[in-house]
């Protein structure tokens, strides 16, 4: 029986319903400024996206639009002003920013409180510390929500997550492994010897790393979960538009998992909707 469909979008609209009871307790409206600099085309998308969910939530949103030439010196004096802003709680800085900027550097200036990304080291340090009360990188915690949203029983299972970035797969990890969700978690790089065998023997599989397709379907046991964190554009001639969007993981894998999220409609509209949760508790803390 193929595996029954991880819904990205229904989870995200589950969430979005209970955030906006959230927002019509908060003192004030929640408030969240995007920074984007240059023309990537993907990256424009993203924040339009962003945009129409703060629209939709009632959320207000500023937009700062920097031109690729813009310096270094330039964005960080605009994240030292949002920072010094009483009525802004969340600021996020799009990915990727031109290659002439350091982007780490950048990200260590927002105030941690108002790090809606989850990714300034404060606030992956409190991962570490158990402390998962506040802003996380909203991907995993993505993930996290789909994972409780579909009812998977996660406590003493083995999970395997491929991939080690700090914004995904070491994060998805500690959340894995924390108490309340207690699995046993190992964690596939490059330089793992036998990626395959490590997935064969986990009940949930989640795969981040940016290789489409990677994880075949006799990579997976039988009635396992599995993640598709990836989206990768790949080249296919049989579409209109010369490409399509591919997972991390083979559409194969269908015959064997129990439960498997689309690319596109899984963990993309969780990752937008996390963003959300997390601004709307920005929020909420900076007024308690």
């Amino acid at each position: 029986m193929p595996a029954k469909r991880l819904d990205g979008k229904s989870c995200a609209a589950d969430l979005e319903e209970r955030l906006k009871v959230r927002i019509s307790k908060c003192e004030s409206q929640p408030h969240l400024a995007v920074v984007i600099v240059g023309d990537d085309p993907a990256s424009h998308v993203y924040v339009k996206n962003k945009i129409l969910s703060c629209e939709r939530l009632g959320i207000k949103s500023t937009h700062i639009e920097l031109s690729a030439e813009t310096t270094q010196e330039e964005v960080a004096e605009t994240i030292v002003s949002l920072n010094n802003d009483p009525t802004l709680h969340g600021i996020l800085i799009q990915s990727p920013l031109p290659s002439h900027m350091d982007e780490e550097s950048l990200t260590d200036l927002i105030d941690p409180r108002k790090d809606v990304d989850g990714f300034h080291p404060t606030n992956l340090g409190r991962i570490v510390q158990g402390r998962l009360d506040g802003m996380i990188p909203c991907t995993p915690a993505g993930v996290m929500e789909m994972l409780r949203w579909a009812d998977v029983e996660m406590a003493g299972k083995k999970a395997v997550v491929i991939g080690r970035s700090f914004n995904v797969g070491m994060p998805q990890a500690l959340l894995l492994a924390a108490r309340g969700a207690d699995s046993t978690v190992t964690i596939v790089h490059s330089k793992t010897v036998d990626a395959k065998a490590e997935c064969l023997g986990a009940d949930i599989v989640i795969a981040a790393v940016g290789r489409p397709e990677m994880v075949k379907q006799d990579w997976i046991k039988p009635g396992a979960v599995v993640i598709d964190v990836g989206i990768n554009r790949v080249d296919d001639d049989t579409r209109e538009r010369g490409w399509r969007l591919a997972g991390d993981v083979h559409p194969d894998v269908e015959q064997v998992a129990s439960l498997l999220s689309p690319v596109p409609g899984g963990v993309g509209p969780m990752t937008v909707a996390m963003l959300m949760a997390n601004t709307v508790t920005a929020a909420e803390a900076q007024h308690s």
